[in-house]
């Protein structure tokens, strides 16, 4: 269990290497959040630690949460679903300040300058209106984004298939097995490029016939 600065950085370079499948496929218990957030830029990836705003539909806790955040967080905003809460300005900054990336369980705009900036931005949509500026910010607290919770300090990482959070024990116990699905199934990959077939190395006519006959089985690789 990672119990030091050390140890959350070691994790984070691992989780750099694995995919949101992978590591859901090793844990399946982990966080995902709701399906709508999505990367403003396709093929873009994040991997960092929570840093959590809540908005209240308004852009002072996401500034006040962006000049607290640290090099390497991830600035994880519960939104809104009608307004934008960041744009090319927030991204802009928070890219200088080197964080990871900004997910927003809501609204962004200024898409066309998002898309072709390196700091990855996932949000469930856009639209050219912005949050008025006015409420007392509440940053570092926890989120509910849908039914899903994320905690200040939780790890993320994001991809094109989803946006998965876990504490950092969570992700401690998760990414051995994260690690061993992503080389098996790239070793697999080739291999079928090469002229093998995903048959060979899928029990599907032992796992089907135990099926039929009522047993317990596993779809498992060979």
């Amino acid at each position: 269990m990672p119990d030091d600065q050390g140890s959350t950085a070691d994790l984070l370079a691992r989780l750099e290497r694995v995919d949101t499948t992978s590591l859901v496929d090793a844990a399946p218990t982990l966080r995902v959040l709701p399906r709508e957030i999505r990367p403003v830029r396709p093929g873009a990836r994040l991997v960092g630690r929570a840093m959590t705003v809540d908005a209240q539909s308004d852009l002072v806790p996401v500034l006040v949460g962006l000049a607290s955040a640290r090099r390497g967080d991830v600035l994880v905003v519960a939104g809104d679903p009608e307004r934008a809460v960041a744009g090319e300005l927030f991204a802009t900054e928070a890219s200088g300040r080197g964080l990871a990336g900004i997910v927003i369980h809501g609204l962004c705009r200024d898409s066309r300058t998002l898309r072709a900036m390196d700091l990855p931005v996932f949000a469930t949509g856009v639209t050219p209106r912005a949050c008025p500026a006015r409420a007392v910010p509440t940053v570092g607290t926890t989120l509910t984004l849908g039914d899903v919770e994320v905690r200040p300090g939780d790890l993320v990482l994001a991809d094109d298939d989803g946006v998965v959070v876990g504490s950092p024990a969570e992700i401690a116990d998760a990414i051995d097995g994260a690690e061993a699905i992503q080389t098996r199934e790239e070793a697999l990959r080739t291999a079928i490029e090469q002229g093998e077939s995903l048959f060979d190395h899928l029990n599907v006519d032992e796992h089907v016939a135990a099926l039929r006959d009522g047993r317990d089985s596993r779809l498992a690789f060979s």
